[in-house]
């Protein structure tokens, strides 16, 4: 092999791996924006009226919500979004974590709930399931959270809609003591 095509096939191998990395870095970057982009419509979800939403951001992790109103050039807090793996992270399910989007308002009453990712082997007819979620819109924190009382229980599936109702209730509690003021409380 001559030297000119050593260099050429060396010039040409260093462009493919270039070319590689360049595409693999987009594709990163792209669903990093993709998974922003389904973020944002899932907050939009539980917080339809809202005008815009931080970054994750604080201890414990956690979205603010804001609206803005007429007259006024700072946005007001509405509520806060959270995950449950990123407050409950040790509640597990079956087949491990369960990630739930929670929505709260400033008063501590829930907006609804989001089922993001889990590997359950019930979850197509428990915690997937549209009701189960829905039970959640207007539940306060203060309720009990009692399955088979004021939270509905797939029979077979207990294990599962016991932990992310536990994830759910924690890390509910766990925002609205970081941020909320109790009823009746003066700042």
């Amino acid at each position: 092999m001559s030297m000119n095509t050593r260099t050429l096939t060396a010039i040409l191998v260093a462009g493919s791996v270039a070319a590689g990395a360049v595409a693999a870095g987009a594709a990163v970057l792209a669903a990093g924006q993709s998974r922003d982009a389904q973020r944002r419509a899932q907050l939009a979800r539980l917080f339809p009226d809202a005008d815009s939403f931080s970054p994750k951001e604080g201890s414990p992790p956690h979205f603010k919500v804001y609206t803005h109103e007429s007259g006024s050039d700072e946005p007001r807090i509405v509520g806060y979004a959270f995950l449950t793996t990123d407050l409950e992270p040790l509640e597990r399910g079956y087949d491990g974590p369960i990630q739930i989007l929670v929505g709260m308002d400033t008063v501590g009453v829930l907006t609804g709930v989001v089922v993001g990712t889990h590997h359950e082997p019930y979850g197509y007819f428990s915690i997937d399931l549209p009701g189960y979620a829905a039970q959640f819109e207007a539940k306060s924190i203060r309720d009990r959270f009692r399955l088979g009382r004021d939270v509905d229980a797939v029979a077979t599936a207990t294990l599962t809609v016991g932990s992310a109702t536990r994830a759910v209730k924690n890390s509910a509690r766990r925002i609205a003591r970081a941020f909320l003021r109790p009823p009746g409380a003066s700042r």
